[in-house]
Parts: C-alpha cells; sequence; structure tokens
C-alpha cells in the first residue's frame, strides 16, 4: 500500500500539471522543461542532502535506516501470531517459576539459545534482542531481587534506550527531509547565476532557463514532503511497534511480580497491545491449552 501511495505521488503531481495546462501543454512542460533540468537539480538536491546525511550519522545508524526501509512493505515489526508466541513463552516462564521457583529457569537463562522451553517458540527465540531482555530480568530475579517496584524502574530505563535507538533511523531521515527544501533553494539560485551570466540571450532562452532554475525549488519541496518526509514517519511507526514488543514483556512479568497468577499476567500483556495486532482471548486461551507441561 505504502509503495503504490508514493507511485501515487508521481502520477497525482504530473498528472495535476497536465489537467491543469491541457494535455499539449503540459506534456511539453514536462518533457521540455522539468526533465531536462531534473538530472542536474536532483544531484545538487540529493546529492548533497545524502552527503550531508552520512556526516551527521554513525554508520550504525546508517545501516539501521537502509533497514528501515521495509517499514514501505511491512509497517508492522510483530503480527497477531508473533504476539500470541510471545505471551505463550512468557506463560510457559511464569507456570515454570510459579510451580518450581526461579531458580528452575537458569539452564534456560544460561544457554537460552540452548533451551528447549524457547525453541518452542521460534519467532521469540530468534529474537535475539528480545531474548536477551527477557533473559537479563530473568537472571536478576532468580538472583534474590524480586522487587516489581525496582524492576520496572530498570526496565522502563532500559526501553527508554531502545526507543531511542529505533528512533534513529525516522529521525535520520526526517532531517534529511527537513533540509531538501533550503537544498532545493540552493539548486535554484545557482540556476538563476547560471541564467544571469547569460542576460544576453532571447527572452525565450532566458525564460526557460529561469524556468529550469525554479524546478530546483519545485524539486526540494515536492522529494521533501511527497517522499522523504512519509517514509520518515513510516520508519518512526514501525519502530513504535518494535519497541512495543519489549513493553509487553514488561507488563507480564511486572503483573507476574505483583502476586498475578500465569494466565493473569498474560493477559495484562495481551490487554496492553493494539486492537489491530491484540489476540481475542479465545485465541490466547486455545493456545495456552495446547501448551505442554512446562520442565
Amino acid at each position: 500500500m505504502k509503495v503504490i501511495a508514493l507511485v501515487m505521488v508521481l502520477v497525482c503531481t504530473f498528472g495535476g500539471l497536465i489537467v491543469i495546462s491541457g494535455v499539449d501543454k503540459g506534456v511539453k512542460l514536462i518533457t521540455n522543461s522539468i526533465l531536462p533540468a531534473m538530472p542536474g537539480e536532483l544531484i545538487i538536491i540529493m546529492g548533497t542532502a545524502f552527503a550531508a546525511f552520512f556526516i551527521a550519522n554513525t554508520s550504525e545508524t546508517i545501516k539501521m535506516t537502509l533497514k528501515y526501509f521495509n517499514a514501505l512493505t511491512k509497517p508492522s515489526a510483530y503480527s497477531k501470531d508473533d504476539y500470541i508466541e510471545l505471551l505463550s513463552c512468557l506463560f510457559m516462564i511464569f507456570k515454570l517459576a510459579r510451580t518450581k521457583g526461579w531458580l528452575a529457569l537458569e539452564p534456560h537463562i544460561e544457554n537460552a539459545h540452548e533451551s528447549e522451553l524457547f525453541k518452542q517458540f521460534p519467532s521469540f527465540h530468534n529474537n535475539h534482542h528480545a531474548e536477551v531482555f527477557l533473559c537479563d530480568y530473568l537472571r536478576i530475579i532468580s538472583l534474590g531481587n524480586e522487587n516489581p517496584h525496582q524492576i520496572e524502574a530498570l526496565m522502563d530505563e532500559e526501553i527508554t534506550n531502545i526507543d531511542h535507538h529505533e528512533n534513529h533511523a525516522g529521525h535520520a531521515m526526517q532531517t534529511m527531509a527537513d533540509g531538501a527544501p533550503a537544498l532545493g533553494i540552493v539548486a535554484a539560485v545557482l540556476g538563476i547565476i547560471k541564467t544571469m551570466a547569460a542576460i544576453n540571450e532571447p527572452p525565450e532562452i532566458l525564460g526557460k532557463m529561469i524556468g529550469g532554475a525554479l524546478v530546483g525549488t519545485f524539486l526540494g519541496v515536492w522529494i521533501a514532503y511527497g517522499f522523504l518526509g512519509p517514509i520518515a514517519s513510516a520508519m518512526t511507526a514501525k519502530a513504535e511497534t518494535e519497541v512495543m514488543y519489549y513493553k509487553a514483556i514488561k507488563v507480564g512479568m511486572i503483573a507476574f511480580l505483583n502476586g498475578a497468577a500465569p494466565q493473569v499476567a498474560v493477559e495484562f500483556s495481551r490487554k496492553f497491545l493494539p486492537h489491530d495486532i491484540q489476540p481475542t482471548f479465545q485465541e490466547l486461551e486455545e493456545k495456552l491449552n495446547e501448551l505442554p507441561a512446562p520442565g
């Protein structure tokens, strides 16, 4: 859907120009004035924008930004099925801790990559960062700190850091979007300088040169608000869905530490989720009833 919308930006922009100018005149404007000026103007605007992007950001942020372009085809980091699996994993952990004590979790915590418990939930097991996040707190609790307020405060701090980290891509892209209109003005000014150097040319040639210079202003604003800005928003929205996964773990963990039964604790996590990815009570209950006894 988002890729189609980006194509619509192109179609609506140039289609609208053709409509307001007439087919013949609109096509001539595009082919004789806009398209010939675009290569040079794009080099100035986008070349400078990308150079500034590389100057301003670390290699890690650059890699993350490239990765987050998949927000155009996969807006959410996790599906309903992923959350059903996460909640099922939390249920197994809480049930094992309730029946056999926190120390029974030690083999799974210390060798998470070999844990048969975690292997039952492949989407969670393959999520290295989330698995480490959960195991670290289980380790703290198994060492004797079961104070829910202290654990919650520490989780909140770490989740804030995760949120900051995941939003680097959207922030970097938005910064590029904010700068594109100004770079369009730079391209236009250079075009005007070129025009002034040819002031002795006939009016029809000067008009075409001025029109070409103004293409820079058009491209800067158009690219910023039609492409870069929306892509940055899509990246930020996906980052929020990434952080939501960690928050769901926190909600269930704190509920369990406060004395909730395993099924009630995962119900707290389920109710915390947005409705578009929230499994129903019946869907989750059916899944939990299928799980083997924890061991």
